[in-house]
């Protein structure tokens, strides 16, 4: 088996610092693993330089490896800029779901009582992104704003197999949806796709509920190992909410998968759920946990039992760093950015190293 190849895109101000913190843990001089990385600048100035072209490149080349690791990056707000290069890499590698997981960060005391994993599986494509827009002046003064929506079966179907069989493997109640009352035909798509795939796996636990009421619910499920399925709009907001609900938004990575015909990934795309920080940039006080381990998920996807090995490592090195009181300021420490990521490659090389002595038995 050759190296796997890992499409590294570049990003913006903390976003990128934080990218070469993690490439520094995925370093073979760390792991041991050999990877290949292949880098393209995703920078907004460069995505202006190139008119996009370079996203549409990274994109590409994630197609052919199925592996990409990407910084956060700018979205400029004004209209007929490069605008965001995420819409654009879910397109092109047809994206079907974003997976966000919000997990327990051992020491750390959450704002409110969760200590299960809860899952939002949220819709990568369509709803109210990419939606037109218009207004029109009404003849009494008022103004009036429209927006046009759609969204699919094909990924209605997606996110809620995924949903199932994400639920499946954590041993988790599949929990939530839309608001199918109100929209019965609309929103109601992926209500009927969630029934349809709770009958086609009965042995995963299935308690459907209004987006609202999820979002009442949660606090009281708190106990409970949960997969939440969403539209794009509700998963966006819910996924933020449950991951501060476990102490810090970057506790944890963030993966758009484009799935193929027995909806399993087919290509996986790691990045952080946070954005570029400019009031971080440069000072060297960023969390960097996020980031870590969205490469460290990245290695889950790959048929290889030392990537796996590797990646089990650097989710543990980085947890028990934290238990261990090496905090970044977020989670109330004093840790600056490198020396978090300096305590990770140490307890990294350490666990391969005694494994190893172990050989199949770990």
């Amino acid at each position: 088996m050759g190296k796997p190849t890992i499409i590294v895109m570049e990003g913006d101000q903390t976003g990128q610092e934080l990218l070469e913190e993690a490439l520094r843990v995925l370093s073979p001089d760390v792991t041991g693993y050999e990877i290949e990385i292949r880098k393209f600048d995703l920078s907004l100035e460069n995505r202006r330089r190139t008119q996009n072209a370079v996203v549409h490149e990274a994109a590409e080349a994630m197609r052919d490896t199925g592996l990409g690791l990407k910084a956060a990056t700018i979205t400029p707000e004004e209209k007929g800029d490069v605008g965001s290069p995420n819409a654009i890499l879910r397109k092109e590698i047809n994206g079907t779901v974003i997976v966000r997981t919000g997990r327990r960060i051992p020491g750390i005391a959450p704002p409110v009582g969760v200590y299960s994993p809860i899952s939002v599986i949220r819709m990568a494509v369509d709803d109210a992104y990419g939606a037109k827009e218009w207004r029109e002046q009404l003849e009494n003064g008022d103004e009036v704003a429209y927006r046009t929506e759609k969204i699919s079966r094909s990924v209605c179907r997606g996110v809620a197999k995924y949903a199932f069989q994400h639920a499946r493997r954590m041993h988790a109640k599949v929990f939530g949806g839309p608001k199918y009352t109100v929209s019965p035909v609309y929103e109601g798509m992926l209500k009927e796709e969630m029934d349809a795939a709770a009958k086609e796996y009965p042995d995963v636990r299935y308690e459907p509920q209004l987006i609202d009421a999820t979002y009442a619910l949660l606090l009281a499920r708190a106990g409970e190992a949960l997969v939440i399925p969403a539209l794009n709009r509700d998963g966006d907001c819910l996924s933020d909410l449950v991951l501060q609900m476990f102490g810090t938004i970057a506790g944890s990575e963030s993966l758009l998968l484009s799935l193929d015909e027995s909806f399993q990934p087919k290509v996986v795309m790691a990045e952080a759920p946070h954005g570029t920080a400019p009031n971080l940039f440069r000072k060297n006080m960023a969390n960097p946990m996020a980031m870590i381990l969205a490469g460290a998920a990245l290695l889950n996807y790959i048929q290889d039992k030392d990537a796996h090995t590797v990646s089990r490592a650097i989710y543990e090195a980085t947890l028990e760093s934290i238990v261990d009181g090496i905090r970044t300021a977020d989670l109330g420490g004093h840790a600056t950015t490198t020396e978090f990521t300096d305590e990770v490659i140490r307890r990294v090389r350490t666990k391969l190293e005694v494994w190893s002595t172990f050989g199949d038995a770990v």
